[in-house]
């Protein structure tokens, strides 16, 4: 049973619980090659079930402490995984932040699905989890993500050189971010009247 489930018109968002680490495990499988120019070099049994087991793991500690929400497309049967979004580095005090990643299935591409799951999900971070900034980072040249992150409101603030090691070498980036306009500090969202 998923730990958090958000309904969309095509899919549904899930944080999953341990024990659906196949499903994880068959999307990365099935996604290796087509992942791998945007993605770290991973070791063999990286993608495992028992591997994955472990993460989800370690990632359900982590929604519950409010440190990070990873997220899984999945058919609205639940029955595949077809893509993530991951909310992770959850930063509170004066920053109120944290940083976007999120890939899909190469067979459910261009589709607008992850779109359609991102505007969910970002709706769940600021609405939910308050946050007051979203920042999303990609690698020059990938038009994809920068297309999408336009159309979902995200602003480019900057270009950072040599910024991740992927695909087994460093890589440039450019800086995006999204300001959740509604945001509210605890003491704005505690003083309202209760309803």
């Amino acid at each position: 049973m998923p730990l958090l489930t958000l309904p969309c018109q095509r899919l549904t968002l899930a944080v999953l619980d341990p024990d659906q680490a196949t499903l994880e495990s068959a999307f990365y499988q099935r996604n290796q090659r087509h992942l791998a120019p945007w993605s770290p070099i991973r070791t063999t049994d990286y993608f495992s079930t028992e591997q994955i087991r472990r993460r989800l793991e370690i990632q359900a500690s982590a929604f519950e402490a409010g440190l990070a929400v990873h997220m899984a497309l999945l058919t609205p049967d639940g029955a595949q995984m077809i893509g993530a979004c991951n909310f992770s580095g959850i930063i509170r005090g004066a920053f109120q932040a944290c940083y976007l990643g999120y890939h899909i299935d190469e067979a459910h591409q261009g589709k607008g699905l992850m779109q359609e799951a991102l505007e969910a999900a970002i709706a769940y971070m600021f609405e939910t989890q308050n946050l007051h900034r979203i920042m999303a980072n990609y690698i020059p040249g990938n038009e994809r993500s920068a297309r999408l992150l336009e159309r979902l409101g995200f602003e480019r603030e900057g270009y950072a050189k040599a910024y991740l090691n992927i695909a087994g070498r460093w890589q440039d980036h450019v800086l995006t971010a999204r300001v959740n306009p509604r945001f509210e500090t605890s003491e704005q969202r505690w003083s309202r009247p209760l309803s």
